[in-house]
Formats: C-alpha cells, structure tokens, sequence
C-alpha cells in the first residue's frame, strides 16, 4: 500500500510545477497583451495625427457641393 501513497505524492508535487509554469505562463501572457494594446493604441495615435483633419458637416455651405 506505500507504493500508492507515493504516487499520490509524486503526483501533487507534479501539479505544483504545472502550477508554478501555468501562473508564470499567465503572467507572459498578460505582459504580451498589454504591450500589444500599447503598441495598437500608439499606432492609431500617429495615424490619426498624420490625416488631415475631416471637414465638418457644418462647416459646409449650402452652395459649396455644387
């Protein structure tokens, strides 16, 4: 019966390193996603400074789409 009870314990220390691997994999991941938030949320500020301002609707005059 001591053998069953060792492969118990094997396996509890076993799920402690799948543990300790899957939170330091969660916190990869969670740094991975933030940078890349950063990196998409800095694009679309240069892309909006690079184009021209659209011109408003009612800045138009009545006469000017003819």
């Amino acid at each position: 019966m001591s053998g069953q009870g060792e492969g118990t314990r094997e396996g509890t220390r076993q799920d402690d390193r799948q543990g300790a691997r899957e939170g330091t994999r969660d916190e990869r991941l969670k740094a991975a996603l933030r940078e890349n938030l950063r990196r998409r949320k800095a694009q679309v500020r240069g892309r909006e400074a690079a184009e021209p301002a659209p011109d408003a609707p009612a800045d138009r005059k009545a006469g000017d789409e003819r």
